[in-house]
């Protein structure tokens, strides 16, 4: 797998500070199963977080805040959804199918592409969206393009994260392979084509709506879910 495009130096701060959606953090650690570079990065930012820490003055803090943290530590159901936030990357990667999905997503999906129930938008765009949290409207799903489809040109109203897991796809910024991330933010317009023989199948988050720039756009928007 030779992977050209990395996270972004923000976005592996956010996740080392745990302050990602479950739907970017699910993208995120999907990238990072597949990615030594980014997992050494993330390395780098999780102990120059510890060594901030270390460096910050003492806190007051109540008298009874013992006695809270034990109240909290006994709320199992609590634990648990913080726990399901933020994905567990230092699993061992593992294959789940043919293909070779990461971990994490295939937790979400029985193991298996072939597991994903699809629908269809038009003809040759299909999405399975994941049951992970995001924000101001935005959307955790599963996104698979026909050879030669093209997804309309839009910008961004907020942060997305694509992460290819079949395919490629090649767009304003260039072309993008398995294991590849796009981190966009709101300053990048692009329109992805699929250029390869192969469906192209990847693992989206935004965390608020796309801005589609043509009038067509606009209108199958709320059709499309994005």
């Amino acid at each position: 797998m030779n992977i050209k495009h990395h996270l972004d130096e923000a976005t592996l701060v956010s996740y080392a500070a745990g302050s990602m959606s479950q739907a970017m953090a699910l993208v995120t650690a999907c990238h990072l199963s597949m990615c030594p570079q980014c997992r050494e990065r993330l390395a780098h930012s999780e102990a120059m977080g510890g060594v901030i820490l270390d460096a910050l003055p003492p806190a007051e803090v109540a008298e009874d805040s013992l006695q809270k943290l034990l109240a909290c530590i006994d709320e199992e159901s609590d634990i648990e959804a913080v726990l399901l936030d933020r994905p567990d990357i230092n699993r061992p990667h593992k294959d789940h199918s043919d293909k070779g999905i990461p971990t994490a997503l295939g937790d979400y999906i029985g193991g298996s592409l072939a597991n994903v129930e699809w629908k269809r938008i038009v003809p040759g765009v299909y999405f399975h969206d994941l049951p992970c949290k995001s924000e101001r409207g935005g959307v955790s799903r599963l996104l698979r393009i026909a050879p030669g489809k093209a997804m309309l040109p839009h910008s961004h109203d907020g942060n997305e994260l694509t992460l290819i897991l079949q395919g490629s796809f090649s767009d304003e910024i260039g072309r993008f392979t398995v294991g590849d991330i796009a981190d966009l933010d709101s300053e990048v317009e692009h329109q992805p084509l699929v250029d390869s023989d192969v469906d192209c199948i990847c693992l989206i988050a935004t965390d608020a709506p796309l801005k589609f720039s043509t009038l067509l756009g606009k209108i199958v928007q709320p059709m499309t879910g994005f």
